[in-house]
């Protein structure tokens, strides 16, 4: 594409601050809450999160595009970002086994997309004043009309995201000879959580956000997984039903994310939106029981109330992380249940985490043998 050629095009906040940039060439407007995600790679596995729907994502990397799209490196069956904003969009890749150019991937699924956009001063301004709502515009629409189309997206606060990320009907994975049996609800379930819970020898029956406990039960499963997602946990009140009664049976059960945040709920521990929220793969969290540091990857803009938890009779935080003592990990005393806010499958990386599904299959190892 010839660069002379390329429309400008702009990023309009909710507080009427204004970014301008270059399209890359598809012509629209798309609308979300502005975030910022800092790792240097793994661009594909981040723009097909469903923990990011509804998202306009802000690369901090300076390239993006620059190796291309691989079949192999996605999260969901589709792009889940609302848009995106980075400094340098390359429409040629380098490396041998890329099945495509990110400009192609992005036009199939008509996903808007501005570039040479000073990402440094729009991530200190997000930083500085907090995540908001924006609309990246590419097809020349007026600043006004904008604005009042804008005024009328709904904030992240209040909304219930899950339903349209999760599974429609039930599905499966992994090897069903396998020895383990999961019972695991979609509430936007990354691709590398079953792939990391099927090599350690799990069949995984994958429930739609809105299954009962009965239906979660009638797989006759080892153990439980709540799984990462979008949007706000709270209105989510089913599900921490569901939670409530998969802990009262003292089932092994793992969260992660907006799992996490649904199991902290489920005991009465309230959640609140973050400044900017975290989202990158070089966060730094402390592991308060063997008291080892772990660099990990995050993507959340909810979290638990410290304060509450610290209080709790029955539960104990295991996890901090170190940038700001919020809380990344917690456990139940008195059931075999345990959480972290964070991203154990991690993929791209790191892999400090993985240990987490190795610490699942210890408590369903042991839930078994107390039940024989």
């Amino acid at each position: 594409m010839n660069y002379n050629t390329r429309q400008p095009a702009i990023l309009l906040l909710a507080d009427g601050t204004i970014f301008h940039g270059k399209s890359i060439g598809i012509s629209g407007k798309t609308f979300g809450e502005v975030c910022f995600n800092t790792g240097m790679t793994g661009y594909q596995e981040i723009f097909t999160d469903p923990s990011y729907f509804g998202q306009i994502m802000v690369a901090t990397n300076a390239h993006i595009g620059n190796y291309g799209v691989n079949d192999q490196e996605v999260e969901s069956n589709s792009i889940k970002i609302a848009g995106l904003v980075c400094k340098n969009f390359s429409f040629n890749y380098s490396r041998p086994d890329a099945a495509g150019s990110l400009y192609d991937y992005f036009e199939k699924q008509k996903l808007i997309a501005i570039s040479d956009v000073d990402t440094r001063a729009l991530v200190s301004y997000i930083r500085d004043h907090g995540a908001q709502n924006a609309v990246i515009c590419t097809d020349g629409t007026s600043i006004d009309d904008l604005k009042i189309q804008l005024a009328n997206v709904p904030d992240m606060k209040g909304l219930e995201l899950a339903s349209t990320v999760s599974t429609k009907e039930p599905y499966f994975f992994g090897d069903e000879k396998a020895t383990y049996k999961i019972s695991a609800l979609d509430l936007g379930i990354k691709t590398n959580i079953l792939r990391n819970l099927a090599k350690r020898d799990c069949y995984i029956k994958v429930f739609p956000y809105n299954a009962s406990y009965a239906e979660l039960l009638s797989f006759n499963p080892d153990g439980y997984f709540l799984s990462n997602g979008p949007g706000d946990p709270e209105p989510l009140t089913d599900v921490i039903e569901v939670a409530k009664q998969i802990i009262a049976d003292n089932k092994p059960l793992f969260g992660i994310c907006l799992g996490h945040q649904i199991i902290g709920l489920a005991n009465g521990i309230s959640t609140y939106k973050m400044f900017n929220g975290h989202r990158g793969i070089n966060h730094p969290v402390k592991n308060l029981i063997t008291g080892k540091g772990e660099i990990t990857s995050q993507n959340h803009g909810f979290a638990v109330v410290r304060e509450e938890l610290e209080i709790h009779p029955d539960l104990e935080i295991t996890h901090e992380h170190l940038n700001d003592g919020t809380v990344a990990g917690m456990r139940m005393k008195s059931k075999n249940c345990f959480s972290v806010q964070y991203h154990p499958e991690a993929s791209p990386g790191p892999h400090d985490s993985s240990y987490l599904f190795d610490d699942f299959i210890s408590n369903i190892k042991k839930a078994t043998l107390q039940e024989a």
